[in-house]
């Protein structure tokens, strides 16, 4: 299926086999099977985007992440997808804006080459109480892969591929207690504690692929787990 928001190509063509279920579930998925977060139904709230992105890497299926620096003003020093705020280059919010954001984001900070990225599908827009962000997910597949490292060390610490088996490894799971109060999945991959929205939304495509495996949800992990 291909379909075109704004000038931006959107394709499911030519993905490999493993991905396909990714593709379905974008197809289909409802903003409440992502996350109770939705964007205020009154608006507001800063458009922003994220690249969820695919590729093939010697230990098969992966995920590309990042961890924010230490010092930026929100979710400092936590693993992340690349992305951020639309600017007023990318366009319409309701249109191509959040794939243009997603691309020069993940350009920005990991260096990849946009070139070499497909955008298949875009998920529902989902929200990041703590900074105000409305964010769309847009999900990639890494066709052509390029070298990536942090950019700009005052925005990315270090940009790293986590195998998609390792997220699905029930050992490397558990839930983190916010000190809101709030749980929610993590993954302990690495070095790297993913946690919040990132781990949020990998829990879900994992159910909703049909990708994951059972997995001790009683198991809790601090934030500070490196203390």
């Amino acid at each position: 299926m291909t379909s075109t928001y704004g000038d931006v190509e959107v394709s499911a063509q030519g993905l490999p086999e493993w991905l396909l279920p990714v593709a379905r579930l974008a197809e289909t998925i409802e903003p409440r099977q992502l996350s109770r977060f939705l964007p205020p139904a009154q608006g507001g709230g800063r458009p922003s985007a994220v690249l969820v992105l695919f590729g093939e890497g010697p230990g098969g299926p992966e995920l590309l992440l990042m961890e924010r620096s230490g010092s930026l003003r929100s979710h400092a020093g936590q693993p992340s997808f690349p992305g951020g705020a639309l600017d007023p280059e990318d366009g319409d919010p309701e249109e191509e804006g959040p794939l243009r954001a997603a691309l020069r984001e993940a350009e920005e900070e990991t260096g990849l080459d946009p070139s070499g990225v497909q955008v298949f599908a875009v998920l529902p827009r989902l929200y990041i109480p703590v900074s105000g962000f409305v964010v769309t997910p847009v999900l990639g597949w890494w066709r052509r892969p390029t070298p990536v490292g942090p950019v700009d060390l005052a925005e990315t610490a270090r940009v790293f591929t986590v195998p998609v088996a390792d997220l699905t490894d029930p050992e490397n799971r558990a839930t983190t207690v916010h000190p809101s109060g709030h749980r929610g999945p993590a993954f302990l991959v690495g070095s790297a504690l993913v946690w919040g929205f990132t781990a949020g939304v990998i829990d879900r495509i994992l159910h909703y692929a049909g990708w994951e495996r059972p997995w001790d949800r009683a198991k809790r992990v601090p934030l500070d787990w490196r203390a």
